[in-house]
């Protein structure tokens, strides 16, 4: 059974594979009154083919990988390339591998608070879909240009959640897939988009302007590797007027609130992609515990990508691939224990719906949700992350392992 019969929110994952494959377009996406897109039918439109149910993950999961893992840790040999990615830039060193002659790369892009998936024809625009979104993107026709694009003998890279890769799986069926590299990011649970509207109406009370571009993850705005600032996860606003607003992760509430899954979409807390059997070729990832098992690889804090290859056409893809990289081959099983989306998915949490009342409240404001609902740091907290944080952890090992050379 999946949502269009159900109408059980937890049942779809918002992949939109079902709209895309209709015949009649009798299937729309529009978001409910928490923020998040469902498919609805108009039954006077509809035929009743069934392809919209045979399509949905739901009701036919696709088999996933369970060849032996391969995985990798490092980051791109490029400081720039590195400044513009929200890990390692492990996303942009495997396009620039794939991407030889006549290819098409497909991500999130993003357009203020808006993220749509978008195609690129020239490796030149990568930057526009590259980075973390951090936001259920709008997969509009995407579907179907891959369909196109793969019988017209392109090469086609296409990148996302898992739950939109095994959507994409689905809706192409039996078509030859040869050409077609899939590359998902691990995910722990799509936040509701209501949190970051309220940020924006309070930013134009504040500062007279809205948000023209939202950076979840930046790293500071100098290219120098010592500026980077990776390990605090830091959000950065850039408003219509030129106003730059940034704050580090243990001050953001935002992150407090989402990693407490309180605003989450109701399929992730069930989620079935979070396991170590995946449905993409390649599974990137933030290398979290880098500065406890492969200090090595933290690279003065400007950010380390996890590559964890799931098929033979994802290892021999990223063999090419990691010629751009600084890293090595890593234990499986010990980068997963860092990984706990790859191992279960969010648990729920008892106050997520009283969270998205407030949120879906038009008389409660940005501030007063922060108050309510964020965690202010603890001094021991602050103390691990700017005293004695990761950057300190791995100096100390990095003057240990010079004394233990010499």
């Amino acid at each position: 059974m999946d949502f269009l019969t159900t109408k059980v929110k937890g049942e779809c994952f918002g992949c939109e594979a079902c709209a895309q494959i209709c015949p009649k377009s009798a299937v729309s996406i529009s978001e409910d009154e928490e923020g998040f897109r469902y498919p609805f039918i108009n039954e006077e439109l509809c035929i009743n083919c069934g392809l919209c149910h045979k399509v949905c993950p739901a009701n036919n999961m696709p088999e996933a990988s369970k060849d032996s893992k391969y995985a990798y840790g490092g980051y791109h040999k490029s400081n720039n390339v590195r400044r513009f990615s929200t890990s390692g830039g492990a996303f942009t060193a495997i396009a620039q591998a794939w991407c030889d002659e006549n290819y098409v790369v497909y991500g999130a892009a993003s357009k203020g608070l808006d993220v749509f998936h978008y195609g690129i024809d020239d490796i030149k625009k990568l930057p526009v879909i590259c980075k973390s979104k951090y936001s259920q993107s709008r997969i509009g026709n995407t579907f179907i240009k891959i369909r196109d694009d793969l019988k017209a003998g392109k090469k086609v890279l296409f990148s996302g959640t898992p739950c939109q890769v095994t959507g994409l799986k689905t809706f192409l069926q039996n078509a030859d897939t040869t050409n077609l590299l899939l590359v998902e990011v691990i995910c722990e649970g799509v936040p509701s988009p209501h949190y970051i509207r309220k940020l924006d109406d309070h930013v134009e009370r504040k500062y007279g302007a809205r948000i023209k571009k939202l950076d979840y993850r930046s790293k500071g705005f100098k290219s120098a590797p010592s500026s980077f600032k990776w390990d605090f996860q830091r959000m950065c606003l850039e408003l219509k007027n030129g106003t730059i607003l940034d704050k580090d992760r243990w001050f953001n509430p935002y992150w407090s609130i989402w990693l407490k899954h309180l605003m989450s979409r109701p399929s992730c807390y069930q989620c079935p992609f979070t396991t170590t059997e995946r449905q993409a070729d390649i599974t990137l990832g933030d290398l979290w515990g880098v500065h406890l098992y492969c200090p090595e690889l933290y690279g003065k804090n400007g950010g380390a990508s996890l590559i964890v290859c799931n098929t033979e056409k994802g290892k021999e893809l990223w063999n090419k691939a990691a010629k751009r990289f600084v890293g090595h081959e890593l234990d499986f099983e010990t980068a997963l224990k860092y990984q706990s989306p790859m191992r279960k998915h969010i648990d729920g949490n008892p106050q997520r719906d009283d969270c998205m009342r407030d949120l879906m409240d038009t008389s409660m404001d940005y501030t007063e949700i922060c108050k309510k609902w964020a965690d202010a740091p603890t001094k021991k907290l602050l103390f691990q992350k700017y005293v004695w944080g990761n950057r300190q952890k791995v100096f100390l090992w990095n003057l240990r392992h010079r004394s233990e050379e010499e």
